[in-house]
């Protein structure tokens, strides 16, 4: 995050692992850069850490009590600033070109993964749409089946109510058949 003082200056900090990195700017100072730097800085400040205090090094960090406990790491720090010094020279320029460079790959990759994605939706689309065709099959399929299912089960009762009806008919009304 950047924030602007009323003056020519901006603040730039990263925060990475429960540390907080912090450089004071011009404003005309590349903002980009200005990160790369807390970066560098934060990596090498890892690395540092890492090597005098072992994987530890984040509980080192939680319970340190005095403000200049890491004092020795200041070499590091001025050696990266020194690289930073000018932001035209061709070191900072390639910096920002291979950052450049790296965001672009990741918006391809990006790009790429949204495009994917609309194949994927079109793929889930015409297999929704199957899907429906399909079930519009089986819905009918389902409706015939239940009517024979009835006329299965009623059909027995009917023939037997007619074959009552006839007899009965016949034994009232004898005469009138013959």
């Amino acid at each position: 995050m950047s924030i602007e003082t009323s003056g020519s200056k901006i603040f730039h900090y990263l925060i990475q692992q429960n540390t907080c990195y912090l450089t004071l700017a011009e404003q005309s100072y590349p903002k980009r850069l200005a990160f790369i730097y807390l970066e560098e800085v934060a990596d090498e400040f890892t690395e540092y850490l890492s090597k005098t205090h072992g994987h530890d090094y984040s509980q080192v960090i939680e319970t340190t009590a005095r403000p200049y406990a890491f004092i020795q790491a200041d070499p590091i720090i001025q050696k990266k600033q020194r690289e930073f010094t000018d932001p035209k020279s061709s070191v900072n320029s390639s910096k920002l070109n291979q950052d450049l460079s790296d965001i672009h790959s990741i918006m391809r990759q990006n790009i790429s993964q949204v495009l994917d994605r609309g194949e994927k939706l079109e793929n889930v689309s015409n297999i929704s749409n199957n899907l429906m065709s399909e079930s519009k099959k089986f819905k009918w399929g389902a409706k015939k089946l239940s009517w024979w299912a009835k006329v299965n089960y009623y059909a027995p009762a009917v023939a037997l109510g007619i074959f009552i009806m006839g007899i009965l008919v016949y034994l009232i009304y004898p005469k009138s058949i013959h």
